[in-house]
């Protein structure tokens, strides 16, 4: 009796203790060494094909993990990992999984040696705090006394890994404008730069050097029909959530008719309920319609009469930003609380103008001027969809990095000088603790130098000794009074050197790196916390209820 007891029956199998660390850290080693040859300036692509045969050739890490359906639990940690770090701060990606995934295998590596995973929890967590507290005590350098051109340095540093990097002048540029262009202040009097504010249409052809900046908010489909107006100034717009289509009677309402003559009216009538809808808007004075379902031949008819632009099948988030940009309502219903229909002229938003133009091949309807925030399309161009997607997602990463530069104003070194110098910071840092987490720090710091050491590999360098010289110049900064300008010491991947990243342009902003050490810790940690791992099986009989 008491054998069962210890055992309780389980329907699943159940792993615990060392198996299952060691299986979760295989697991994330497996998801970090995907992403691992793309990381850096010479970093390589990757080339998903998936169940239906669709291509994404991309080198953003986010992205990447996206598109695999990882299976086991513990590497699926480290996907949403990925996924935290492109909302959060938008580039970094690839760098936030393989640092995890180096942590991790550093502490399997200490719990193998007998050491208590809660002792190794602790090291990480005084470590992390250490670590994020001396970037921005010792290496940060305040962006205001340093002009445009940090802005286009972080935009380039951003795309240096990207499939654009050889026209990476081009495009920092186009980017560093685009943000700045979208500069708001809230109410609160912060200065914001809502990236959402821009619009990234794709178009076919031409090289990718033909891409450029339009001031306004393009929607990527043309006027409802051709005899409307190519352009409207100044615009008043409205946001419709409906179709104007006619009216139907609603499913479930019979109507009994004795006289056939009735039938025409009723559908008379179902007409001129859309008809009435029209004359509201336009009376209103809107003479831009923008709505995101369809609108028949017959609603069109009156706005090209008016001389209005109608625009169909917009799309929900197109009509947010648009809605937000030109301080417009979305409209879902004309129905007021006395079941009357009206429509309130305070809803429509207003714009300088409202015109249709030619982009490749495609119309598109640009709204420019806007009233509230100021909306900025880019349009790309390239030879092919995957080229145009992936610059896409380049674009992303730089604008929310040149986005994250301006409101947090501290940029650090990249190329593997933060990393450097973390690495000698906490190493020095264990030495002088003479508690258990000694030991913890002391991995902490070595799993810091994956990033430097991948960089050099992916660029078919040798990676021992740079990361060697690389050591030694931090330990210098950070011993010589004299010296402390060596901080900014990191790789040169071209030649194969050592510089001062500052100075070259190579810089990111403090907060990408931050952000990276404390969430690959707190997902190492998550991991580092499961000793048990429990699959229930499905019990049969249950698929029949």
């Amino acid at each position: 009796m008491s054998i069962s007891a210890q055992n309780p029956d389980i329907s699943g199998e159940r792993q615990s203790g060392q198996d299952v660390r060691t299986q979760n850290v295989m697991a994330c080693q497996a998801v970090s060494n995907i992403v691992k040859t793309s990381l850096g300036p010479v970093g390589l692509d990757k080339m998903l094909v998936d169940d239906i045969g669709d291509v994404t050739i991309t080198n953003d890490g986010a992205t990447i993990l996206r598109m695999l359906e990882v299976e086991h639990p513990a590497a699926k940690v480290l996907v949403e990992l990925a996924e935290l770090q492109d909302r959060e701060v938008g580039d970094g990606t690839t760098s936030v999984v393989i640092v995890a995934a180096e942590l991790l295998k550093r502490a399997n590596d200490l719990v193998r040696n007998k050491i208590h995973p809660t002792s190794i929890i602790s090291g990480y967590r005084l470590a992390m705090r250490e670590a994020c507290k001396y970037i921005e005590e010792k290496l940060v350098t305040k962006v205001e006394k340093l002009g445009k051109a940090p802005l286009i340095n972080c935009a380039k540093t951003s795309m240096s890994s990207k499939l654009i990097s050889g026209d990476s002048d081009f495009f920092a540029n186009l980017v560093v404008d685009a943000v700045l262009s979208v500069k708001m202040t809230n109410q609160r009097g912060e200065i914001k730069y809502p990236i959402k504010g821009i619009n990234i249409l794709k178009a076919h052809g031409q090289s990718a050097k033909d891409s450029y900046l339009l001031n306004g908010y393009a929607l990527n489909t043309g006027r409802a029909a051709q005899g409307m107006p190519l352009r409207v100034s100044p615009a008043k717009i409205a946001c419709l959530d409906f179709n104007l289509q006619k009216t139907k009677m609603q499913l479930g309402v019979q109507v009994v008719v004795n006289d056939p003559r009735e039938l025409e009216k009723i559908r008379q009538r179902e007409a001129d309920m859309t008809k009435e809808r029209i004359e509201k808007l336009l009376k209103a004075g809107a003479n831009v319609i923008l709505t995101t379902k369809g609108s028949d031949d017959m609603a069109l008819k009156y706005f090209v009469e008016a001389g209005a632009i109608a625009v169909r099948r917009v799309r929900k988030e197109d009509m947010r930003h648009v809605a937000k940009a030109t301080g417009a309502t979305l409209v879902t219903t004309f129905a007021d609380m006395e079941g009357e229909e009206t429509f309130d002229p305070a809803h429509l938003g207003s714009a300088d103008e409202v015109v249709e133009e030619r982009i490749a091949d495609d119309d598109v309807v640009l709204i420019k001027g806007t009233k509230t925030s100021s909306a900025v399309s880019l349009i790309l161009r390239g030879a092919n969809d995957y080229m145009l997607d992936e610059m896409e997602r380049a674009l992303h990463d730089s604008l929310c990095i040149v986005k994250r530069t301006l409101e947090s104003n501290t940029v650090v070194a990249g190329g593997g000088a933060v990393e450097s110098a973390l690495s000698v910071y906490l190493e020095h840092l264990a030495t002088t603790l003479g508690s258990r987490e000694q030991l913890a720090i002391a991995e902490f710091a070595d799993a810091l130098l994956i990033i430097p050491k991948v960089l050099a590999v992916n660029a078919a360098k040798d990676a021992t000794e740079l990361v060697a010289k690389l050591r030694a110049y931090h330990h210098t900064a950070q011993t010589k009074a004299d010296k402390k300008h060596y901080s900014s010491m990191g790789l040169d991947l071209v030649n194969g050197t050592i510089r001062n990243n500052l100075e070259a342009g190579v810089i990111e902003p403090a907060m990408s790196k931050v952000k990276i050490i404390q969430f690959a810790t707190e997902a190492a940690i998550t991991i580092l916390r499961i000793d048990d791992m429990i699959k229930l099986v499905k019990e049969d009989g249950q698929g029949d209820e």
